[in-house]
């Protein structure tokens, strides 16, 4: 195992018979053990309202993020869900209080998509220890930034796979099967490219400038964002909370590897049965106009929602990016 470096509203039926001790109003902890070649890792997630729901939003972040970034999203749909909800937000490996790998070329989709479907297995075996059913879990909704977004395509877009119940509905934001080697070469740029902070005002503030396109996003909101973002590091100072390494399989990307990878990203994109809501930021760099209507054309046909002031990729912090993407998972 690789060491680690660094008001709930709903309706419960009447049969539902829990304790209060199983409702969260603040995330839980928790880890997952999930295999790599090389033996196995540990992945933290944060889980969200009810943990004996049969209903699971699973929130996964972009690149360099964590689960944290979903806190408002979270409180939200586990607030407005009329029945009971629990929303699970994983720090994929490599980032927040997940552990980091000895070999950094696991940094990539197929590492992630398999620790996801751990995840699931593990949620759906608690659920079954509660509900005396082998697959408890069931419903299963996904809401994906950026590399999340490209998580859930394959896991949506292999209708084999082991999944405890099918994606029902897919929020991808501001991602798709094709992304424009110009952005790539942005991220080339900066991932894993990160040093000490005097304290967390300065690393919020480097942080803002990495993330032009997340939008207006409100100074204390960003703050606390940045918060999570942020770990203990020399001399009483602060560092950013993931992996350097991550960026080393995205730096040994080439133009040819990308184009090769999104021919596949189509194929499974066209198989993918949920309902989709597609959100793209106006001026994202990484999601192109061309390609967001194709999507809303083949495939799921994706529900296209483009939001003006935003690049790559909005936050879904605020309350009218909520409103949107709860609506779209919780009504009937």
């Amino acid at each position: 195992m690789a060491p680690q470096k660094p008001g709930l509203k709903q309706a419960v039926p009447r049969f539902f018979l829990i304790t209060m001790s199983a409702i969260t109003t603040q995330p839980q902890l928790d880890f997952v053990n999930c295999p790599h070649p090389e033996g196995q890792h540990r992945m933290a997630f944060w889980r969200w309202g009810d943990v004996c729901a049969r209903h699971v939003v699973v929130c996964v972040h972009g690149l360099t993020r964590q689960g944290r970034d979903f806190d408002r999203l979270a409180q939200a749909l586990v607030a407005q869900s009329p029945e009971p909800l629990q929303v699970v937000c994983p720090d994929v490996v490599g980032r927040g209080r997940s552990e980091w790998l000895i070999d950094a070329s696991g940094y990539q989709i197929p590492q992630y998509a398999a620790d996801m479907l751990a995840l699931l297995g593990q949620l759906n075996a608690q659920l079954s220890a509660q509900w005396g059913a082998t697959n408890a879990m069931q419903s299963l909704d996904w809401v994906g930034t950026s590399m999340g977004g490209l998580i859930g395509m394959v896991l949506a877009g292999q209708p084999g796979l082991p999944l405890p119940a099918p994606i029902r509905r897919l929020v991808l934001n501001d991602v798709g099967p094709a992304i424009s080697w110009s952005s790539v070469q942005r991220m080339q740029t900066y991932v894993g490219q990160y040093g000490q902070y005097r304290d967390l005002d300065e690393a919020a503030a480097v942080l803002r400038v990495l993330s032009q396109g997340f939008g207006p996003v409100p100074a204390d909101v960003w703050r606390e964002m940045s918060a999570h973002m942020t770990r203990p590091g020399l001399d009483g100072a602060l560092t950013l909370h993931y992996d350097p390494a991550i960026g080393v399989p995205v730096r040994a990307l080439t133009e040819e590897m990308a184009t090769a990878g999104e021919a596949a990203l189509w194929s499974l994109y066209d198989q993918i049965q949920a309902r989709t809501l597609l959100i793209r930021g106006q001026d994202s760099d990484l999601l192109t106009p061309e390609t967001a209507k194709v999507m809303a054309q083949r495939g799921p046909r994706a529900r296209l929602e483009t939001w003006t002031g935003f690049g790559h990729a909005p936050t879904l912090t605020s309350e009218d990016q909520i409103s949107c993407v709860a609506q779209f998972l919780l009504a009937d």
